[in-house]
């Protein structure tokens, strides 16, 4: 009995859950603009400057809602708005053409605080494809809507609207006819140059993540293809218990490998951190050329790995942190 009951502390003391790591962030940012094939040679000096002031701007916005104690979902969604708006990237105005020469959009979100999430795929007249998604995640009992079911949806919500020759942009129409070209010739399919999918990830100072991604998908898809962003476990997923996670690459491998969740599930089930489970993930699970993802984890720590020549990305923190890069 006596042995017993000096067991009995070191009993108890197996049966604690151990204690949750010290958060080391009040609040942490990442977003990115695509990754894919940017060559630094064909990368005028303009057109770089033009790209940072973007992602400065991007994370500029971001800071200062979360300075002032916003909620990361508002923070998310505010970033990635402001890039679909931005015809440098390739969500909303500056979407890629499709094979029939219009423009389709994707987008997902997802709150880390409970994993609802919402997501459109397939919309071609709504202005801001990430709001109508934090709309279905908000308003409905379901996750992805799409095509003329989601536009549908959007005429209910009353959200902003255009016609969809706004998205077009004469970069993205000469990219779809060197496309074309390319393809008349034999050459091989859908190499395009960049990925130019946009998201971003938050921290907030009461502990909460988000994740938002925003495509035009690829140039000359057809078929009705959707890609990996607005597949919630693919190109976005959020959980407090691990991390926040936008993808931006070649949507299919994204897809097959589930590659958002199981960035979360390497640290939740090994342990590991987010910057160990996203490099794995990325150098180990996917193909070279494939993209990345950027990604903060429920401490504040912030990972933007990617397997391409470069990614358009940037971070912030609380601790002073405040960097956008291209390249390696």
């Amino acid at each position: 009995m006596k042995r017993v009951l000096a067991l009995l502390p070191f009993a108890l003391l197996a049966c604690q859950r151990p204690e949750e790591p010290a958060r080391q962030v009040a609040w942490a940012l990442a977003v990115h603009g695509g990754a894919g094939t940017i060559d630094r040679a064909e990368m005028t000096e303009a057109r770089r400057r033009a790209y940072v002031a973007a992602l400065t701007r991007a994370l500029t916005t971001g800071r200062a809602m979360l300075e002032r104690g916003g909620r990361s979902l508002d923070v998310v969604e505010r970033i990635v708005r402001t890039m679909e708006d931005d015809p440098k990237f390739n969500a909303g105005k500056g979407a890629v053409f499709n094979h029939a020469g219009g423009h389709e959009l994707d987008a997902s979100i997802m709150d880390g605080r409970t994993r609802a999430c919402g997501a459109v795929a397939a919309v071609t007249t709504v202005r801001h494809p990430i709001t109508l998604a934090r709309l279905v995640m908000e308003r409905t009992e379901h996750v992805l809507l799409m095509g003329p079911g989601a536009e549908r949806f959007a005429d209910q919500m009353g959200v902003a609207r255009v016609p969809n020759s706004w998205f077009s942009t004469p970069r993205r129409h000469r990219e779809w006819q060197e496309e074309m070209a390319k393809k008349a010739a034999a050459a091989r399919p859908g190499a395009a140059k960049e990925h130019g999918t946009v998201g971003a990830v938050a921290l907030d100072r009461h502990g909460d993540l988000a994740a938002a991604t925003s495509t035009g998908g690829r140039t000359d898809k057809r078929w009705g293809r959707v890609g990996d962003t607005p597949v919630v476990g693919a190109g976005t997923y959020a959980d407090n218990g691990t991390c926040a996670v936008s993808g931006t690459g070649k949507g299919e491998q994204f897809i097959r490998h589930a590659v958002a969740y199981d960035i979360s599930a390497r640290m939740k089930y090994r342990g590991l951190s987010v910057e160990e489970a996203a490099r794995q993930v990325v150098f180990e699970v996917l193909q070279p050329d494939d993209g990345g993802v950027v990604a903060v984890g429920r401490d504040g720590a912030i990972a933007m790995p990617f397997n391409s020549p470069g990614m358009y990305r940037g971070a912030a923190d609380a601790a002073g942190r405040f960097e956008v890069a291209i390249w390696k």
